[in-house]
């Protein structure tokens, strides 16, 4: 009986991350695919992560870089497939994507430790 117990609480667990693990993943899902226009300001001290919804390269490097800041909310992300945000092309001299600015720092690729020193980890 005590088994049985038990058998069922870890069964629950599972399940429990399971579901988390699956709400977790399609909101990122979610955020990678907003095309909200994004307003920059002058003071902005944040790393400025510019990429296209539909870049497989973007794609690829989205939610390690999505749940790296997550808990310092310390990136902003730029869908440059919206139009409005396309103004910062020229400002920033941008010609791929993903690109990473942070200060003086920039980076454009999916290596992932050249992105981490963008981001000051």
């Amino acid at each position: 009986m005590l088994n049985n117990k038990w058998f069922k609480i870890i069964v629950s667990a599972v399940v429990a991350v399971g579901v988390i693990t699956f709400v977790g993943h399609n909101y990122v899902n979610y955020v990678e695919k907003k095309q909200t226009p994004v307003t920059i300001s002058s003071s902005n001290k944040k790393t400025l992560f510019f990429y296209r919804d539909d870049c497989s390269d973007c794609q690829s490097i989205f939610h390690q870089v999505y749940w790296k800041s997550a808990l310092k909310n310390n990136v902003v992300f730029i869908n440059m497939n919206q139009q409005k945000n396309r103004k910062y092309i020229a400002k920033y001299n941008l010609t791929s994507v993903p690109t990473f600015i942070n200060g003086d720092k920039q980076y454009s690729g999916t290596n992932l430790d050249k992105i981490h020193q963008v981001l000051g980890d």
